[in-house]
C-alpha cells in the first residue's frame, strides 16, 4: 500500500546546501504536545522486572545524520562524520514526527551525543543498554568500536567500561535497516500495511554495576506446589539472596546459587488473574564470597498457571485450573506521532486501560513487541497477552541467514519477556506470513517454555497470494482460524488442541476530523457509533453461541485502535474518540465471559 507521509515534508535548503526537513504533524494524540516539550522522553526506568536504582537515561536530543548515501554502519571501522548533523529525539524513529526528522526509508542512520559519568561510577563497570534498535546496530565509544547487534525487537547491552575516559565521553550509534523483507519485521516491513520505521525506537540508558552482576533472571511460578522457581544468571556462581514481599511485608526469603535454579515457597499464594491482577514484590541480591552485596535489583512476579485441560470433554485453556473465555483485542501498537514508538509511558498504559474499561481480558500483541513497561502495565492492570513473533517476508531467500536469524530473535524475545505473568500464549506465525518449519518451531517453542501455551500458526486458513500456504501445523495448543467479519463459524476442537478465533470483526466507522489522510477502509462499515456498538453486541452474542455449543475458547476482535488506513478500531487512531459505547461493550463482554465460566460447573 502506498503511504502518504511524504506529502507532509516541507524541504528547506540551508546555506550549506544540506537538505533538512521541517516536520509537520499529520495527526496529534492527547500526548503529542507534552512529548514535544519533554527534555527526556520516557523518564521511567525501562526494565521493571530487573530494576536498579542508579542509572542515567540517554533519551532526548542527539546529533543525527541519515540517508541511503550516508556511511554504511555494517562495514565501517570508525564512526561517520557529524559535520552536517541534524537533531533527533531518541527514542522516536526518524520516520516519525516526534523524532524531529520525519523522513522515510533512511537505510543508514547515525546518532551521536556526549555524556559525563558521575564520580560515584569510578571503579564500577558501566553498561550501555538499548531497549530496541532496528535492525543492525554498531556502537562506538570515544571513536572505538564497542559492540554490534543484529535484531530489531530484542533488548541488548554492552559493557563499555574499557572504552571510557575521565570527563566527557562520546557515544556514536550507527544503525542500518534495509527494509528488504529478509529481517524480522512484521508489519514494519516491505509487505506491511503502514508507515515503515527504523533505527533506535526504545529507551537507551547507562547503569553502573560490579564486575560480577546480575545479567538476567528467570521466574517461573508453580501454583500447584506453591513455589516460585528462580534462576539468576551471572558470570560466576556467587550466592544470591531473594526476598519476596507483599505490601511491604516479607513473606519468604531464600538463598541460592547463581546460574542454578532454586525455589522459594509462597504459602497461600494469591493468584494473578484479570479479575485480581495481584503482584508480589521481589528483591534479588548478588553476594560476593565475602558476603558483600555486589548487585541489588528490584523485581516482581505473579502466581498463575496456564494449561490445557478438558471441560465437559472439550479441550480448553485453563487459567489457574479453570476455563474462562479469553476475549481480547488485536493490538498493533502504532501511533500517528511516534509510529512504532508510543509518545509516552502513559500512552502505552492508556490503550490498555481502554481495553480493560471495555471489559476485555486479553490483548494480542500483533506482529511486534513493546517496551517492557507495556508488559508491566498488562501485569499490573490484569490483561492476558498473546505475544506474536514479528514475521519475516522472504523466508525462502538466503535461507541459511534469514531463517537462523528468525529463530535466534524468537528465542531472544521469549527470554526477554519470559517473566511477565500476563503472557499466556506464544504465537510464532500469523496467517502463514513468512512461514517455514512451522511444526518444528511450534514444538520447539512449547519445549523451550512449557509453562505457557503455543499457537503455532494463527489464522492458518488465510495466506498471502504470492506463496504456498503452510497451513495447520497440527501441533501446539490451538487450532486457530481468522474469520472476517465472522464469527459465524470457528475451527473444531480436536483431542489435543483448543479452538481459538484469532481474529474476527474489523468493522469500521468514519469519524470526521479523526481520519488519517489516506483512503480509509475496514472489513465492513457502520454508519453511526450506535450502529457499530449494536453490531459488536450482535457479534458477541454469536461468539457466546460458539463458546457454549461449538467449543470455542478464545475470540480476538480487530482491533484496539484505527491504524492509518484501517478504521476498524475501538478508538480512533489519534486516541481522541471512543468509537463504540464502551459501557455497552463492557456489559456484553462481561456477560459472555461470565457465561463461559459457568461451563466449569456444567455436568
Amino acid at each position: 500500500m502506498k503511504h502518504f507521509y511524504s506529502l507532509f515534508l516541507i524541504v528547506l535548503v540551508t546555506a550549506s546546501t544540506h537538505v533538512f526537513a521541517q516536520v509537520k504533524v499529520v495527526m496529534k494524540t492527547p500526548f503529542t504536545d507534552a512529548t514535544k516539550k519533554a527534555i527526556v522522553p520516557f523518564p521511567e526506568y525501562p526494565r521493571p522486572q530487573m530494576q536498579r536504582d542508579d542509572w542515567i537515561n540517554l533519551n532526548g536530543k542527539w546529533n543525527y545524520v541519515g540517508g541511503k548515501k550516508v556511511t554504511d554502519p555494517t562495514t565501517v571501522t570508525e564512526p561517520a562524520s557529524f559535520d552536517k548533523a541534524e537533531k533527533i529525539t531518541v527514542p522516536y524513529p526518524p520516520e516519525s514526527y516526534l523524532s524531529g526528522i520525519q523522513r522515510k526509508q533512511e537505510i543508514n542512520m547515525w546518532y551521536n551525543r556526549t555524556f559525563t559519568l558521575p564520580s560515584s561510577y569510578k571503579g564500577k563497570h558501566v553498561l550501555l543498554n538499548f531497549g530496541a534498535s532496528d535492525y543492525q546496530t554498531v556502537v562506538f565509544i570515544n571513536n572505538k568500536k564497542a559492540g554490534t547487534h543484529i535484531g530489531g525487537y530484542d533488548a541488548f547491552s554492552f559493557d563499555i567500561t574499557s572504552y571510557l575516559k575521565n570527563g566527557e565521553n562520546t557515544i556514536v550509534v550507527g544503525v542500518q535497516d534495509k527494509n528488504d523483507g529478509r529481517s524480522v519485521s512484521g508489519k514494519n516491513g516491505p509487505r506491511g500495511d503502514y508507515t515503515f520505521t527504523s533505527g533506535i525506537w526504545q529507551t537507551v540508558w547507562l547503569e553502573p554495576v560490579s564486575a560480577n552482576y546480575i545479567q538476567s533472571i528467570r521466574l517461573t511460578p508453580d501454583v500447584a506446589h506453591k513455589k516460585l522457581f528462580i534462576k539468576v544468571i551471572t558470570n560466576n556462581d556467587d550466592p544470591v539472596v531473594v526476598i519476596a514481599s507483599s505490601k511491604n511485608k516479607t513473606i519468604a526469603t531464600e538463598k541460592g546459587k547463581s546460574n542454578y535454579q532454586f525455589s522459594i515457597n509462597i504459602t497461600n499464594p494469591i493468584l494473578w488473574s484479570p479479575d485480581n491482577p495481584f503482584l508480589y514484590d521481589l528483591r534479588i541480591q548478588l553476594k560476593g564470597k565475602n558476603g558483600k552485596t555486589q548487585d541489588d535489583i528490584k523485581s516482581y512476579f505473579g502466581m498463575r498457571s496456564i494449561t490445557l485441560g478438558e471441560v465437559n470433554g472439550i479441550k480448553r485453556p485453563l487459567l489457574n485450573g479453570e476455563f474462562v473465555l479469553q476475549l481480547g483485542l488485536l493490538d498493533q501498537g502504532y501511533w500517528p506521532d511516534g509510529i512504532y514508538t508510543a509518545p509516552t509511558d502513559n500512552a502505552l498504559k492508556y490503550d490498555l486501560q481502554e481495553a480493560k474499561k471495555a471489559g476485555f481480558n486479553l490483548v494480542r500483541k500483533h506482529m511486534k513487541t513493546e517496551p517492557q513497561r507495556w508488559y508491566y502495565w498488562c501485569d499490573k492492570l490484569g490483561l492476558m497477552v498473546w505475544q506474536d513473533m514479528p514475521c519475516i517476508w522472504y523466508q525462502d531467500e538466503d535461507t541459511a541467514v534469514v531463517r537462523s536469524r528468525f529463530r535466534h530473535e524468537w528465542k531472544e524475545i521469549m527470554d526477554e519477556h519470559y517473566n511477565a505473568p500476563s503472557i499466556v500464549t506464544w504465537v510464532p506465525f500469523n496467517e502463514n506470513w513468512g512461514a517455514f518449519d512451522v511444526k518444528e518451531i511450534t514444538a520447539w517453542t512449547k519445549q523451550y517454555d512449557p509453562s505457557r501455551l503455543v499457537n503455532g500458526n494463527t489464522g492458518f486458513n488465510n495466506n498471502p497470494s504470492y506463496q504456498k500456504a503452510y497451513g495447520d501445523p497440527g501441533n501446539g495448543d490451538y487450532v486457530d482460524t481468522h474469520i472476517y467479519v465472522g464469527p459465524y463459524r470457528a475451527s473444531v476442537p480436536d483431542k489435543n488442541r483448543a479452538v481459538s478465533l484469532g481474529e474476527f470483526g474489523g468493522v469500521g466507522l468514519f469519524v470526521r476530523g479523526h481520519l488519517y489522510p489516506v483512503a480509509n477502509n475496514g472489513y465492513d462499515m457502520m454508519a453511526t457509533k450506535e450502529d457499530l456498538t449494536n453490531k459488536y453486541v450482535l457479534l458477541l452474542n454469536e461468539v457466546e453461541q460458539l463458546v457454549k455449543y461449538k467449543g470455542l475458547s478464545v475470540a480476538i476482535y480487530t482491533q484496539t485502535t484505527d491504524v492509518e488506513h484501517e478504521i476498524n478500531g475501538m478508538l480512533t487512531y489519534d486516541r481522541k474518540v471512543e468509537k463504540m459505547e464502551l459501557n455497552k461493550v463492557r456489559d456484553i463482554n462481561e456477560a459472555v465471559i461470565k457465561s463461559s465460566k459457568e461451563l466449569n460447573f456444567k455436568k
